[in-house]
Parts: structure tokens; sequence; C-alpha cells
């Protein structure tokens, strides 16, 4: 299946789209060029629960915009992000679904950071099953990942 983010042969050509309050939304394919270029740093802000259930980046930051059981605010998330990311770097982050790492990027971004959304999360939206990881997102379209 070719996305619409995918060239001919695969590679993410799709520039990121212009977005409120932040850089801007990058498709997963690019986001993961960028970080293997050194372009950009991941930062992975779902909660520590669901990077140990669900699956994780390697090389991606942990920095949890909330945590899990309650689900309340990091309350560490500004200096955990800032001493994460290295000025002048972009973070691209990412969340379950990329709903989190919008509100996240627009934090990053009023910190003084350069901040992405990655387009899609690492699960994708729900399908008529109620189920992820089947409509889109960073392990539907076969980027690095491992289960812990």
């Amino acid at each position: 299946m070719r996305h619409d983010a995918d060239s001919a042969d695969g590679s993410a050509q799709q520039a990121p789209r212009p977005a409120s309050g932040y850089a801007g939304d990058i498709p997963p394919q690019l986001a993961w060029q960028w970080v293997q270029q050194g372009r950009g740093v991941l930062v992975d802000v779902r909660s520590d629960a669901e990077r140990a259930w669900v699956g994780e980046v390697p090389g991606a930051l942990a920095v949890p915009w909330k945590q899990w059981p309650d689900m309340l605010p990091n309350p560490d998330f500004d200096a955990q992000l800032c001493a994460a990311v290295p000025r002048g770097m972009p973070a691209l982050l990412i969340c379950r679904s990329g709903v989190r790492s919008i509100a996240a990027a627009r934090r990053a971004t009023e910190l003084g950071l350069t901040a992405y959304n990655v387009l899609e999360g690492f699960e994708g939206d729900l399908d008529t099953h109620a189920q992820r990881g089947r409509l889109g997102g960073w392990r539907f379209h076969g980027l690095p990942w491992r289960q812990s």
C-alpha cells in the first residue's frame, strides 16, 4: 500500500504541514528520516506504562506529558523536555495517536523550542472495531520499534 507521504521508492518526501501554535505536523516516515539524518530529536510523550506495554521507538527520548494510572500532567515536563532536546535541534513529539503530542508541541514552543507533532502517533487512530494499529501510526508504516 502506498501512502501519500511516500514517494514511489517508499522514502518520505512530504514536507511538514503548518500548524497553529507549533512548527507543524510531520508524517512518521519523514520524522524517522530526520532522526536518522540528525535533523531532529524524537521525543515520546506517552506514559511509561504505554511504552512498556505497547512498544517504543529505539533511541526515542521519554518525556511523558501525562502519567498513568491517573493520567495527571507530568509536573517535570518542562524541565525534562528542555534537558532532553539540545538547543537549536527540533523536537519531534510522538504519542499514541497524535493528540497529546499536539499539546506537548504547543508547550514546547512556549518554552522556546522548535516542535513538531508526529502525525498518526505510535498506534494510529481507532478502526471500526475500536482497535489501533490498522489505520496509520509509526508501527503501521513499518518504522523501527521494539517491545520492552
